[in-house]
């Protein structure tokens, strides 16, 4: 397997556009914010200090959430193709299992999306920082880390339910079109959760992703925050962190933090023994 991953890896690596539009949904919301979103969102709370530090905070932590799927996403090219160019029969015909080379795809995207996850937490980190905001303190790094090895873990287990339907690479390219599309609705980047309809609130409430959004909010903008509102009261703040999809309720229920962690690792239990499910229905 471990041969097979490292295969794999070097295989993604080496194709410059599959890196590329692996990392295109990322670089067209920093675009569109740093263009249009930004100051948007920035003018609508202008009467207080610190905000141009806490809405840069926010669109980065759900870039950060939306990453760790569209990586993973075209990290699974790699499988796509093989089997399109039926390269996967010359693996089976050696002697290895297939568990083994299921899991040196899983493992391969597994770590590109850890890979490229890192490298869109640097580029945060700098763009943060250039429009005055802080570098994280040493105790939130780490805590940012924590969850993108997590969430990579679950987002490459819905994903690879997702693509276990495919085999062409025309029907994957559309569907990774479609869903890094998606992800900027659903986590709350190009509008805020607060402002759309009840039911589709709900809906992207629901959404695993979007509790991963959540969780990236709560850790990064838990300084700029506490630095904006200063003072303010303990319900103009709950009403913001709603308002902008960093804390989910349902009603009069806040969704804690414990819940949302139960909420991603329950999706990533499920969504693998789907994906095992669907792939061994394939075999027979």
């Amino acid at each position: 397997m471990k041969a097979l991953m490292k295969r794999n890896l070097l295989v993604f690596f080496r194709d410059k556009a599959s890196v590329f539009f692996s990392f295109l949904a990322v670089l067209i919301i920093i675009g569109l914010y740093a263009l249009f979103l930004g100051d948007v969102w920035v003018s609508g709370f202008k009467e207080l200090s610190g905000v141009r530090y806490m809405m840069d905070s926010w669109i980065m932590a759900g870039i950060l959430a939306v990453t760790s799927v569209t990586t993973t996403m075209g990290a699974f090219g790699t499988m796509i193709e093989d089997k399109t160019k039926k390269i996967t029969k010359d693996i089976y015909s050696a002697p290895v299992k297939r568990s083994a080379v299921s899991g040196g795809y899983v493992m391969s995207s597994y770590v590109i999306g850890v890979i490229l996850s890192f490298a869109a937490l640097v580029l945060a980190e700098l763009y943060i920082v250039a429009f005055g905001g802080q570098l994280m303190d040493p105790l939130t790094l780490l805590k940012v880390v924590g969850l993108i090895l997590f969430c990579c873990v679950v987002n490459t287990s819905i994903v690879l339910f997702i693509v276990s339907f495919f085999n062409s690479t025309n029907a994957f390219a559309a569907a990774s079109t479609i869903i890094g599309t998606m992800m900027g609705f659903l986590t709350g980047i190009y509008l805020p959760i607060g402002n759309l309809p009840e039911g589709v609130q709900f809906v992207v409430k629901i959404f695993p992703v979007s509790h991963a959004a959540a969780l990236f909010r709560q850790v990064m903008m838990a300084d700029a925050i506490g630095e904006t509102f200063a003072g303010a009261p303990e319900q103009a703040v709950t009403s913001f962190k709603e308002e902008m999809g960093v804390i989910l309720g349902f009603g009069d229920y806040t969704v804690t933090p414990l819940v949302s962690f139960m909420i991603l690792a329950a999706t990533a239990v499920v969504f693998y023994a789907l994906s095992i499910l669907n792939m061994s229905r394939k075999k027979k």
